[in-house]
Formats: structure tokens, sequence, C-alpha cells
């Protein structure tokens, strides 16, 4: 029997950031499935603020080199990598000169403004993890996303890459946190997802406006499992989870949630697969 696949898909990992509970999660999860049995492959953003030299990046030139187009322009892929000794695993960063060269992460540090294109900059991101995957030949059982940035991820999955047999049996779990950003993401974000294909009914939560709560009500609608990653979550979505009957792991603290991780993971897959 072959051993499961987990891929990891987050907005931040520590120690590459600022530690935050996100980020921490987001480190230690991917070691622990890991050695828990299954494969792993982990992905984030490089944003302008990590240290390549410090933390010893270097361009995998094998994966980069292609192009995605976002909004009709030509955006330059390129990829990362960084090794953690101690965990015996590697993060994959997902690069480009123009979303992710400047020093900040998702807003601006001077006037603390959330930028512009971060609409385009998580397509960019969610569509460059998946263009990579495919060129690794890498098929994950599970996809698990950890924070919003990462939010059109099960969008992208079960709509533009659903003829792909590479996804064919993936299955989406989604983190929700304590992650709120203010006001919303760029309005024509709408716009720029259906150059890509996306119909309106596909859109439905951000129809409106992509605010956060907009924005993970439509992760968590392609989800396949949902898992509440912070002790508090938003009520709105709280209420919307449990509406959904999707299968739901309530928050665990920092002994219980590798294991408690890991086996839903597998309860996803069996419920899938019945």
């Amino acid at each position: 029997m072959k051993k499961a696949r987990v891929l990891f898909v987050s907005q931040e990992i520590t120690p590459y950031l600022d530690e935050t509970f996100v980020g921490k999660i987001s480190r230690k999860l991917p070691q622990g499935i890991q050695e828990r049995g299954k494969e792993i492959r982990t992905f984030m953003p490089k944003y302008g603020c990590i240290n390549e030299r410090r933390h010893q990046l270097h361009e995998v030139i094998r994966l980069s080199g292609m192009n995605l187009v976002i909004n009709d322009v030509d955006h330059p892929l390129i990829i990362k990598v960084a090794s953690i000794p101690s965990a015996r695993m590697q993060v994959y960063f997902i690069d480009n000169e123009e979303f992710f060269q400047r020093k900040a992460i998702l807003n601006d540090k001077a006037s603390g403004k959330y930028f512009d294109d971060n609409d385009e900059r998580a397509i960019f991101f969610v569509r460059g993890v998946v263009e990579t995957v495919k060129k690794l030949g890498w098929a994950p059982d599970v996809i698990h996303c950890h924070g919003w940035f990462t939010g059109l991820m099960a969008l992208y999955i079960k709509k533009y890459y659903s003829e792909d047999p590479l996804f064919a049996d993936s299955k989406l779990v989604i983190s929700v946190y304590e992650d709120e950003f203010p006001k919303a993401l760029n309005k024509k974000i709408l716009e720029k997802l259906a150059v890509d294909g996306f119909a309106k009914k596909d859109l439905k939560h951000i129809s409106e406006e992509a605010n956060y709560i907009n924005m993970m009500k439509q992760s968590l609608e392609f989800a396949d499992g949902i898992i509440q990653g912070s002790e508090k979550i938003n009520p709105e979505l709280e209420k919307f989870i449990k509406k959904s009957g999707k299968p739901f792991l309530g928050f665990k603290n920092e002994t219980e949630y590798m294991d408690a991780c890991n086996d839903f993971y597998d309860v996803v897959l069996e419920e899938v697969n019945v």
C-alpha cells in the first residue's frame, strides 16, 4: 500500500518569517505528518523580506521558467527551495519579481495599507503551486491549505484543474484561523478570475465583495474537510461550517493536533472513497 501524500500550502512558515500561530503550525505539522508515515511537500510564497542567504534558498532551475497568465498578463514563475535539516523536510517557495520582491508580506509597513494587488498575488501563488506540483509529477492525496492567502486553491483544484489526472483524487482540507484582513480585495478580482474561465456560480460567495469572510466561504465551498486551526474563529464562519455538514475537526492543542490531523486526513480520504 502506497504512502498517502499530503501537500501543505501555507501563506507563512516559521522560521522564514516572524513567528505567527499559522507559521508555527505550518512548520511543525508537515514534519509531524511525515514522521507518521505520509509523504509531504510544502509550499509558501517567497516574500521579499525573506533572507535568502541566511535561510540558504536556491532556485530550482528545472522547475522555474514557465509563465503564468494572470489577468491576460504573463508573469514568470520562479521556484526556490530551502531545507530544514532538523526536520528532514524541504520548503518550496513561489517567487516572481513583480509580486514578491517588495520588502513586505501583505501590507505596506509604513502606512499599514494592504497591497492593491493581493488578489493577483494570491492567484499567482496558488496557480504557481499547482503548476510546480505538476512538473514534479507528484499527485497529492490531500491538499491542506493554511491562511486566507491560499483561499483560492480549492476553487482552482476543483474547477480549473478538474480535468487534470494528477489531481483527480486530491481532497482539499482547509484550516480556518483567526487571520482576518481589513476591508476587501481588489474589486476587479471577479474579472481576473473570469479570464481563467470561472463562471458566476463558481464565485457566488465573493460576487458582492471579496472580503475575508466571503473569501473563506469561497474556499470552504469546495473543501472536502475543514479544520478549526485557531481556538477562536469568526462566528459567521462557524455557522457556515456547521451548515455545510462537511467532515470537521475542532480545535486541538499542541499535544493533540498532529495525531488528530493525521487521523482526519484518513477520515476525509475514506469518506470520499466510499
